[in-house]
């Protein structure tokens, strides 16, 4: 009876992704902080599974950041949103797939507010027609870009050239999973584990040879928190929740953090060398901080990929130390090339005033 109990309140954790046929919107921020990850997404996923995935250049913000910061209205919000909705309808396309935490949460909170106030919906639909003459369909299915690879976490084991683990001693290597506040902790029956056991990351971890680390903060927010971050004398909030992460998971000594928001990964990897700075703590084994990886990255490290063509190089926390652990080859000149060597101009341009 505890069996079939436990079996039915682990099948009220789960959700349903799509398989197949998604239209893909962008995060604004992932775009600056890790440019190549969600280049790498599409990879794995258009030549790696052979998905249909469509990247919209007309997509758009979400305004997630304004409007968790109170500087525009639900309503504009709501508006921007649902000509998201009218692009991926005229495309002929039903599931989205979201890059962004802030948008994921964003769109649930929209699509759960229409369901339990249509007068809403109708409101915003009018709305959209009078600025856009666009209409839209509601999405089939909505996953947020983690759910896709945790979906196909066999998959891309299947094809996998590396694991998670130490080719020294064979261990596997130690796994700190973050999860954005925003994919698990707003709806949390919308997220694979719920609040309390989010699995989403995890389950890639255990898949692809890793051990995931339990430590009292795991489920303490980065210290993003728009309100904290947008205004500067707030800042110390944002920092002080950073390094309450960190010192709880230190003494496990984590080979590196893996997590499925942008400002998440970001924070948590610039904050590192901020934290060396203001007091000369340095966490990680020998001094040379805690590796934090995109689960894009983390996937495309197991799938052989180059660690410079996953971006890793834009990263403030060296990522050398992880890359030697897993017996990983790399060119040390190459993580200072571009994209385009002949891209810098051989005279300086002249302003235009």
């Amino acid at each position: 009876m505890e069996t079939k109990n436990s079996t039915r309140l682990w099948k009220s954790y789960q959700k349903e992704i799509a398989d197949d046929h998604y239209y893909y919107a962008r995060s604004c921020i992932r775009q600056n902080f890790f440019p190549a990850s969600e280049k790498v997404f599409l990879k794995i996923l258009q030549e790696e599974l052979q998905k249909d995935i469509y990247d919209d250049p007309h997509h758009t913000t979400c305004t997630g950041i304004a409007y968790h910061s109170d500087i525009i209205p639900q309503e504009t919000t709501a508006t921007v949103i649902a000509r998201h909705f009218a692009l991926m309808t005229e495309l002929g396309y039903e599931n989205l797939a979201i890059s962004c935490v802030t948008s994921f949460g964003l769109y649930t909170e929209l699509l759960e507010t229409w369901k339990h106030f249509p007068e809403e919906e109708a409101k915003i639909r009018e709305l959209l027609w009078k600025a856009t003459r666009r209409e839209f369909s509601i999405p089939k299915n909505l996953a947020h870009s983690s759910d896709i690879i945790f979906h196909n976490r066999e998959e891309i084991n299947n094809k996998s050239k590396r694991r998670l683990v130490n080719a020294k001693t064979g261990q596997p290597l130690k796994v700190v999973d973050h999860i954005g506040c925003h994919y698990a902790k707003l709806f949390p029956e919308k997220g694979i584990g719920g609040a309390e056991f989010p699995y989403v990351l995890t389950g890639m971890v255990e898949s692809w040879g890793g051990q995931v680390i339990d430590y009292p903060e795991r489920r303490h927010c980065c210290g993003f928190g728009f309100r904290q971050y947008l205004v500067m004398a707030n800042r110390g909030y944002s920092v002080s929740n950073s390094k309450k992460k960190f010192d709880s998971m230190a003494p496990y000594e984590p080979d590196f953090i893996v997590s499925n928001c942008p400002g998440c990964s970001m924070f948590m990897d610039k904050w590192q060398y901020t934290i060396a700075e203001m007091e000369g703590t340095t966490y990680g084994k020998g001094g040379y901080g805690i590796p934090v990886l995109t689960y894009e990255e983390m996937a495309g490290l197991v799938l052989g990929y180059d660690p410079w063509d996953l971006g890793l190089q834009m990263h403030q926390v060296s990522v050398e130390p992880l890359l030697d652990k897993m017996g990983i080859d790399y060119s040390k000149p190459n993580k200072y090339k571009t994209q385009q060597p002949n891209s810098f101009p051989k005279k300086p341009l002249k302003l235009m005033v």
